[in-house]
């Protein structure tokens, strides 16, 4: 039973009820990634890029990646187009790590959003569009993802994309160190010494709203 065995993968995967045992969970992993199953085939690709349970195997990464990225599964997605992105067990691609971070980002992978927002702010793999990192930043950051807070507060710091709104990028910037992202701190404080104490406490206010709105009201 392939879900069967991803999910005592899992646990020996994370020392759930059991010893943490990675050449355990791989075992069982490799087992229902064999019959097809997604996040199996997932799941191994992380246990090879990262030698645990197995010899370290950028190449055999890519190959249990793909192989669930196939079939639609966007960690594994996000996860090849990463591989693709450093060049890990393929030659470095970015149209091709574009390609696969679209495929998981349109499923509303965050990490995948915000990294494709970096590729467009870069000009990397895709023509640059500051307008189009915008969009991109925001969907992760409107999500939670504090790498693309802080990556949208940056654009309205600057005006890339954005009209420049140092309010709003003080907003993005301070919710990003809420969420335990060190830019962010550092961004703010450099930030606020450029601000009146009046923009610091809207800035404040507006950050407070946003988060208590769950990202639905702020300030755009």
């Amino acid at each position: 039973h392939a879900l069967a065995q991803t999910n005592l993968g899992n646990m020996y995967d994370n020392g759930y009820g059991v010893p943490q045992d990675y050449a355990e969970a791989v075992r069982w992993y490799r087992l229902a990634a064999e019959q097809g199953n997604t996040d199996a085939q997932s799941n191994l690709g992380v246990r090879y890029l990262n030698g645990q349970g197995v010899p370290q195997d950028y190449a055999e990464a890519v190959r249990w990646y793909r192989l669930a990225a196939e079939q639609g599964h966007a960690l594994a997605q996000t996860n090849l187009g990463n591989m693709y992105d450093n060049g890990y067990g393929v030659p470095q691609d970015y149209a091709e790590a574009v390609r696969w971070y679209r495929l998981a980002a349109e499923q509303g992978n965050t990490d995948a959003q915000s990294n494709l927002g970096v590729r467009y702010l870069n000009g990397q793999g895709v023509p640059q569009d500051y307008a189009e990192a915008v969009r991109w930043y925001r969907l992760a950051a409107e999500q939670g993802h504090a790498l693309a807070q802080t990556n949208l507060g940056n654009m309205y710091d600057n005006g890339y994309g954005v009209l420049q709104d140092r309010v709003l990028a003080h907003m993005w910037y301070n919710i990003s160190a809420a969420n335990g992202e060190e830019i962010g701190y550092t961004n703010r404080d450099s930030l606020a010494k450029e601000m009146t104490q009046q923009a610091i406490e809207q800035a404040q206010q507006v950050a407070r709203e946003c988060m208590a709105s769950d990202y639905q009201n702020c300030g755009e």
